[in-house]
């Protein structure tokens, strides 16, 4: 049929997104949804607003999640913790983990360190910053 669908999740990962989508249905009929899904997904993004370091207003960091070989099976067996490792591979095809979009706005002075370490999977990457005054 060639729908396009647009929908909006309060998640915070790509991989969390797909998870909260298949839990809404019973778990009697989780595993077609899972099947209906991995055929179906073509893009998760997550958006992050954080506040601005120049002053008013937010800052969006962004996870990007592409389908990809692999993705689909993924999906189908419950195995979404390991979308994180899709998205690491398919930097090339435009795909980019939290993380790394929080970590170019802070190199960019764009977003205070401390918003940054609250926000981000891997604290220890922005512990440096977890603290950091706020200028």
């Amino acid at each position: 049929m060639g729908s396009l669908v647009f929908g909006t999740l309060s998640t915070a990962t790509a991989s969390k997104t797909i998870d909260r989508i298949i839990d809404t249905f019973p778990p009697d009929q989780q595993q077609q949804a899972r099947s209906t899904l991995a055929e179906a997904l073509q893009a998760v993004l997550v958006q992050v607003l954080l506040p601005s370091a120049a002053g008013p207003g937010r800052v969006a960091a962004a996870e990007i999640l592409l389908s990809a070989q692999g993705l689909s099976s993924m999906i189908r067996e419950g195995k979404t913790q390991m979308i994180d490792s899709v998205i690491t591979t398919g930097k090339k095809a435009g795909m980019q983990n939290l993380d790394d979009s929080l970590w170019e706005l802070l190199q960019a002075n764009q977003i205070h360190g401390p918003d940054a370490y609250l926000r981000a999977k891997d604290k220890r990457r922005f512990e440096a910053y977890a603290n950091a005054p706020q200028a």
